[in-house]
């Protein structure tokens, strides 16, 4: 299964990279939401992680352009914000799940594999 993950902290990236590589996981990264929309388009993923504030565009923006292509793959939104406006807009847009950073990596193994499993 292969999986995007979008997040510009680059401590937080490797240690999400790490954690998904050790389950098993094809992982492709992107440091900033312009590089996630390329990289969403080459490499028709199986799951989106993305940050919500990152460069050039936003988690938010990167969820309603997925949506709007009439994708229903999972997307897990990350965010600092623990904001209920933000959560609610993320759900609305067609996140799938949403968790607050600092992420355990444990938790997102779960979710991940929890949400191949609806797929």
């Amino acid at each position: 299964m292969k999986i995007l993950v979008a997040e510009d902290d680059a401590i937080m990236l490797a240690s999400i990279t790490q954690q998904l590589k050790q389950e098993g996981f094809n992982v492709t990264t992107a440091n900033n939401g312009r590089e996630a929309m390329q990289l969403f388009e080459t490499n028709n993923p199986d799951l989106v992680i993305t940050d919500i504030m990152m460069p050039f565009n936003s988690g938010l923006e990167f969820i309603n352009i997925i949506r709007n292509k009439s994708v229903h793959i999972p997307i897990i939104v990350l965010s600092a914000l623990d904001e209920e406006e933000t959560v609610l807009e993320a759900f609305n847009l067609g996140a799938d799940d949403f968790l607050t950073k600092p992420v355990k990596p444990g938790e997102l193994s779960i979710r991940v594999k929890r949400l191949f499993k609806r797929k």
